[in-house]
C-alpha cells in the first residue's frame, strides 16, 4: 500500500495496530473540533497516552499532514473493524461550535485526497448511503460523538458525487439512456436529491414518474401505482428506465412559487451551506422574496435554494 502524494507534512503516531488487518475498502471523515494546524495534530497524536491518531490531517490552509501510513490501522473511529478498513482523515474546523464548519481550501483538499486515496486502492466509487453500509463513513455512527459535525455531515453526498467524477464511476444511468417527461425510471442505489439530501430508502425502493426535465434536473412526481407523490428534483444521471405496467397517472403540475405564497422546506440546506435544522424542515413558510435561485423566508428571515422548497 503507498501513501498519498498530496503530504504536506509527517509526523507518524505510534498510536496504530502495525499492519492493518484488511484491504483498505472505505475512507472515514472526522472533525478536529478546533482550528488545528497539521503539526499541532501531529504532536497531538505523537503522545502514545492520548491513545488516538488518524491516518491523514487536513489543515484549513488545505495542506495535508499524514500520521499512521495507510498500510497501518489508526485508532479513531472508535471502531477496529472500520479502522482496519478504512483510511481515516481528520479535518479542522475553521469555526469552533455551531455547525463546525471548514474552509473552502479544507473541504477541497478533502475532496482531493478522497479521489487519490480511491484511485490508488482500487475503491471504483465512493458511495455514500447514510450508514455503516456504504463505504464512506462517519465517526459518529461508531461512538457516541458528533463528529464530524454538522457542516460536514451536510456535505457527505457532495464529497462522494464530486470524488465519483473524479473516478468515473458516479452510478449513472446506462450512457444514451434519455430521460423525458412521463418516462417512469428507476433511482440508483446511491443517489442523492438534486440539492444534496438523501434519499429515503422507501423512495429509492419504488419506481416514479417524471413529471418535468429540464437539462439534468428531473422531477419525480407520482410512484407507479399513483399512491404517493413526492414533486421532488432528482439529477438524471441517478435514473434509469424502467418497465412500465401501465400507463402513467397524469402528473401534477407543480404550483408556482412566488411572494406572499406558502412553501415547505424540504431541502437540507439554507444557501450559505449551514444544515437546516430538523424543526424547520417539512413545515410551512410565507414567501417574503424570490430570486432566479432561492427564495427568502418571512418567519424564520432565511434564504434557502429554491430548490429546498415546495410550494403548497
Amino acid at each position: 500500500m503507498s501513501n498519498s502524494a498530496l503530504v504536506n507534512y509527517t509526523c507518524i503516531s505510534p498510536n496504530s495496530n502495525n499492519p492493518r488487518n484488511a484491504g483498505i475498502k472505505k475512507i472515514t471523515i472526522h472533525h478536529m473540533a478546533g482550528n488545528l494546524s497539521v503539526e499541532t495534530c501531529g504532536k497531538i497524536f505523537a503522545s502514545s497516552a492520548r491513545q488516538a491518531s488518524s491516518n491523514y490531517g487536513i489543515g484549513s490552509d488545505g495542506r495535508v499532514g499524514m500520521y499512521v501510513e495507510e498500510k497501518n490501522r489508526s485508532w479513531c473511529s472508535s471502531s477496529p473493524s472500520n479502522d482496519h478498513q478504512a483510511v481515516t482523515i481528520e479535518v479542522a474546523n475553521d469555526e469552533t461550535g455551531g455547525d463546525w464548519h471548514v474552509s473552502d481550501k479544507a473541504l477541497a483538499k478533502l475532496i482531493d485526497l478522497c479521489a487519490d486515496i480511491c484511485q490508488r486502492n482500487g475503491i471504483d466509487r465512493l458511495n455514500y448511503t447514510g450508514d455503516t453500509a456504504g463505504n464512506l463513513t462517519m465517526h459518529c455512527w461508531f461512538s457516541a460523538t458528533s463528529c464530524p459535525g454538522p457542516y460536514l455531515k451536510s456535505k457527505f453526498p457532495y464529497i462522494a458525487e464530486e470524488v465519483n467524477k473524479r473516478l468515473g464511476g458516479s452510478g449513472q444511468a446506462e450512457a444514451g439512456v434519455s430521460i423525458q417527461k412521463g418516462d417512469l425510471v428507476k433511482i440508483a442505489p446511491g443517489a442523492v436529491y438534486y440539492n444534496g439530501a438523501a434519499i429515503p430508502s422507501w423512495v429509492k425502493n419504488q419506481s416514479w414518474y417524471v413529471s418535468q426535465v429540464s437539462g439534468d434536473r428531473a422531477v419525480i412526481d407520482k410512484n407507479e401505482s399513483g399512491t404517493s407523490s413526492i414533486c421532488s428534483p432528482v439529477n438524471t444521471k441517478y435514473l434509469s428506465a424502467a418497465g412500465s405496467t401501465g400507463a402513467a397517472p397524469a402528473p401534477s403540475e407543480p404550483k408556482k412559487i412566488e411572494a406572499g405564497g406558502k412553501v415547505k422546506v424540504t431541502g437540507s440546506q439554507y444557501t450559505n451551506g449551514v444544515a437546516i435544522p430538523s424543526y424547520v424542515k417539512g413545515n410551512t413558510y410565507t414567501v417574503q422574496q424570490v430570486k432566479s435561485d432561492r427564495v427568502l423566508l418571512k418567519e424564520i428571515y432565511s434564504w434557502v435554494p429554491l430548490s429546498g422548497v415546495q410550494a403548497v
